[in-house]
């Protein structure tokens, strides 16, 4: 599952991005090396949380620097609603 969702989350980065599926890395830097503006970063958080049926809070969308953060912290959300 977890390689899933690394795969899924980073397939979204690429298409919201319009970057090459190989260009986008776990360890990219989503605003330097993507280019992903404000806008496109909570089109990527919206599309997330409609693929996982997850809520990420508006105000950690901006603290989000890597692929990586996206991918703990889907994993972090789909823990807590499977515990509740």
């Amino acid at each position: 599952m977890h390689q899933n969702i690394e795969n899924e989350i980073l397939s979204i980065i690429s298409e919201v991005s319009g970057a090459d599926e190989e260009e986008v890395k776990l360890d990219s830097n989503l605003i330097n090396d993507l280019e992903i503006d404000s806008i496109k970063a909570i089109e990527i958080a919206v599309a997330v949380e409609k693929k996982y049926k997850i809520s990420i809070r508006d105000e950690d969308i901006p603290k989000i620097v890597t692929p990586r953060q996206i991918v703990e912290l889907t994993q972090k959300l789909l823990v807590q609603k499977v515990n509740k």
